[in-house]
């Protein structure tokens, strides 16, 4: 059984509080070493790894001073935490999007980024 540290819903908001104060290393230390990302439809995973996932969170997210993503709506179902975000400080933001976050273990394994088109 989980601890109440590592339950879904807190590491999920460990790592939005990391993303959103830009600190690489704590949101890198919410997901599992083999973590994968993917954006709907495609069945293949954009992000592969932590190493994979930092680098490229650290080129194309955590260098950009404005950004910031803001919960709309969470729900969670079993390990899943599903949240609606809107995240701005991108070139297009804002920009909404529905991700699924699959915990095991206390760490994120798997996301599922959906957009609106």
């Amino acid at each position: 059984m989980a601890d109440a540290q590592s339950t879904p819903e807190v590491v999920v908001q460990r790592q939005l509080e990391a993303y959103n104060r830009h600190d690489l290393d704590a949101f890198l230390a919410c997901y599992g070493e083999d973590a994968r990302v993917y954006r709907i439809p495609n069945p293949d995973p954009t992000l592969a790894g932590r190493i994979r996932i930092g680098v490229h969170y650290a080129a194309h997210r955590f260098n950009v001073p404005e950004l910031r993503a803001e919960i709309l709506s969470r729900m969670k179902l079993g390990n899943k935490v599903i949240d609606h975000e809107r995240v701005t400080g991108l070139p297009d933001s804002p920009v909404e999007v529905v991700a699924i976050y699959e915990v095991v273990d206390g760490l994120i394994q798997n996301v599922w980024f959906v957009q609106p088109h």
